[in-house]
């Protein structure tokens, strides 16, 4: 599952191990061997059962035995944190419990509020160009800077915060970059002891759930690897989808929220993971998994398992398995949709004859088991002033409000930042233009 042939058609290799039942051997990385759930009811079955399959990474037998390569490129995404992710019981319980209750704080109207300057700003960096990637310039930046701003980074942090994660989810330098990471959300964690904000890191850091630093740290860390990559991919995906539809096309006439189920159900963006051990050996539909064992959940086969076609659930919006299911079942759906949702009108309403600039079937899509994603995303439009942020030039300190009233638009439009010889970051420059 690691190699160019499955990034660029899983589906052919998943429909392949049907044969074995509703799971399958797999080879995650070199080395790395895992039992693939495939079907849509035994992955239901795992992922709602918590007394015969545990989420804890401790129990992982081989890493245990050191047959696991400590530089294995899945090791970041598979072994233990303390965080809600990789925790059972009553850990996982109080630990969930500061995560949704901060998320749930994060309305609906700030969500969009944060976001569409954000877009604005990224659209202003290449719109003047005619052309861009979709991917790189847009999808994978605005999580990126939108997590910035909910976590209430300053702008240092902010750029270190994004440069380390980008390289984490690109495969560059990882334990340099991971090192980092932990560095400036320990500063982050620090700051905002001292000087609370209204934001998501100081409302875990008051949450009566008492966490400490390094409780602190590794949500934060689970926060942002559960939104920023899985989210540019349901952007990336979602776009391509209604740029190459055609009058024929699966995508033709769809509006933007249909355009995202359809991504959800089809190649949902984190496609396989969920990883479970089983507590002892189990017999899942004829399929024997050895206790202690990787059991990785395809929410992208599940979703698409044959037996499907003729049941009530494929015909039911929200059954798909994208967002997970059980006590481990995504906390932020409702803010991933909305982000997603935003993004994407934005970019589709400031460039309305935006296109694809290849065939959509020469586009590349990442290798790596766990993921569904575009390499790159190329288009172009007829080239427009980047002016867009001035129509969101107010102090960062209004934009904190309850109130869903769009900032006032200014006369004088804001001049575009990549023109200044300027080392900064993303976040640095997004903040100098909204500073007062």
């Amino acid at each position: 599952m690691h190699g160019q042939d499955f990034a660029d058609d899983p589906h052919s290799v998943y429909d392949a191990l049907r044969a074995f039942g509703p799971a399958a051997p797999v080879e995650l990385a070199p080395g790395v061997d895992a039992t693939l759930v495939i079907d849509y009811q035994a992955a239901r079955t795992v992922l709602q059962n918590t007394m015969d399959f545990s989420r804890d990474p401790r129990r992982w037998k081989a890493l245990n035995e050191g047959r696991i390569a400590l530089d294995s490129p899945v090791l970041p995404m598979m072994a233990y944190r303390p965080n809600c992710l990789f925790t059972d019981g009553a850990v996982h319980l109080r630990l969930r419990k500061a995560v949704t209750d901060s998320l749930d704080r994060l309305n609906i109207a700030r969500i969009r509020r944060d976001v569409e300057p954000i877009a604005a700003f990224l659209i202003d960096q290449f719109s003047e160009r005619g052309r861009a990637d979709l991917l790189n310039d847009y999808a994978k930046l605005l999580p990126l800077l939108l997590f910035n701003r909910l976590f209430g980074c300053p702008a240092g942090i902010g750029d270190r915060l994004t440069s380390s994660m980008s390289a984490i989810f690109d495969g560059k330098d990882v334990i340099k970059a991971n090192e980092e990471l932990t560095a400036c959300l320990m500063e982050l964690i620090a700051l905002k002891r001292r000087e609370p904000g209204d934001d998501v890191t100081s409302w875990l850091i008051q949450h009566p759930a008492g966490l400490n630093d390094e409780e602190l740290k590794d949500q934060l860390v689970m926060l942002m690897g559960a939104g920023v990559e899985p989210e540019r991919n349901l952007i990336g995906s979602a776009l391509l989808l209604l740029l190459s539809s055609s009058s024929s096309g699966r995508g033709a006439g769809m509006l933007t929220e249909e355009a995202l189920d359809d991504v959800l159900w089809h190649n949902p963006p984190i496609a396989n993971y969920a990883t479970h051990y089983p507590v002892h050996d189990v017999d899942l539909g004829g399929v024997h998994v050895d206790a202690d064992t990787p059991l990785v959940i395809s929410f992208a086969a599940a979703n698409n398992d044959p037996a499907l076609k003729d049941t009530p659930q494929s015909h039911t919006k929200g059954a798909h398995l994208a967002w997970g299911a059980g006590p481990h079942a995504c906390p932020a759906k409702s803010p991933a949709t909305v982000i997603a949702v935003t993004a994407i009108e934005a970019i589709l309403n400031a460039l309305p004859d935006l296109a694809l600039d290849v065939p959509a079937e020469q586009l590349q899509w990442r290798p790596g088991p766990f993921h569904r994603a575009l390499a790159t995303l190329p288009v172009r439009f007829t080239p427009t002033p980047g002016t867009r942020v001035a129509a969101f030039h107010t102090p960062l300190q209004a934009t904190r409000t309850t109130t869903a009233e769009p900032p006032r638009a200014t006369t004088t439009p804001i001049p575009r930042q990549e023109n200044k010889p300027s080392r900064k970051g993303f976040w640095s420059t997004f903040l100098d233009i909204f500073r007062v």
